[in-house]
């Protein structure tokens, strides 16, 4: 029971990190809006509540003394891959405070870049609260007011990440994978959604995805090294 609570925890959480850093690629394009940092805002933080559901689960399930060791091994993987998740989210969390203050709303200081990406980012935002639509809060200064709370949260990622490492010693090159990397991409397997947000992104998405990010970031330095 353990187990499969925990696998249904970090499945929660990776799948609203992804969301996240699907709308972190809008930031600076001309898919950006106010509705998007509101996004980024809201989805951020739901990771972070999943993020210390987690922490709480493992470390209290890694540090218990009577579990088999075919359990502690499973319990050791779950924890390297929330690891891995968590050290994803922080990267994110800073490219996002990074674009956000290259391209603040309010005061345009450049202009917006065409990287190909059109359309609203709603309905990804909206997988991951687990709501059929989002609502949005009328704050016209979030895309400043917000990024002094980003640059709170990361640290208290940091932080966070930190005091994991204390509290449980797990090696990850001792861990075995139990499947070959992108084997969820090559599953059949349909998902649906479910009570803590999920996104079903194919091989082709993703690769769209990744692309789109690169020249996102490249625009961006181009344009310092112009300015």
């Amino acid at each position: 029971m353990g187990k499969e609570e925990c696998k249904t925890m970090l499945d929660a959480l990776n799948k609203v990190t992804a969301c996240y850093r699907h709308l972190v690629i809008a930031l600076g394009s001309t898919s950006d809006s106010q509705n998007l940092r509101e996004e980024l805002k809201k989805t951020r933080k739901k990771a972070q509540e999943l993020a210390v559901a987690n922490r709480t689960k493992l470390t209290t399930l890694l540090k218990d003394k009577t579990i088999s060791k075919e359990d502690r091994a499973e319990y050791e993987r779950l924890w390297v891959l929330f690891s891995s998740s968590m050290e994803l989210l922080e990267v994110d969390m800073k490219r996002s405070l990074e674009i956000g203050q290259d391209f603040p709303l309010k005061v345009p200081t450049r202009h917006l870049i065409q990287t190909g990406m059109t359309g609203s980012t709603n309905a990804v935002a909206a997988r991951a609260m687990s709501v059929q639509n989002m609502k949005y809060e009328a704050d016209s200064n979030i895309d400043t007011v917000d990024l002094r709370d980003l640059q709170t949260e990361i640290t208290q990622v940091s932080q966070m990440m930190e005091e994991m490492e204390m509290k449980v010693q797990v090696a990850p090159w001792a861990v075995v994978a139990k499947q070959e990397a992108g084997a969820e991409l090559k599953s059949n397997m349909s998902v649906g959604n479910s009570s803590v947000g999920v996104i079903s992104i194919c091989e082709e998405d993703l690769f769209l995805v990744s692309i789109q990010g690169f020249l996102a970031v490249l625009n961006v330095k181009t344009l310092q090294l112009v300015n």
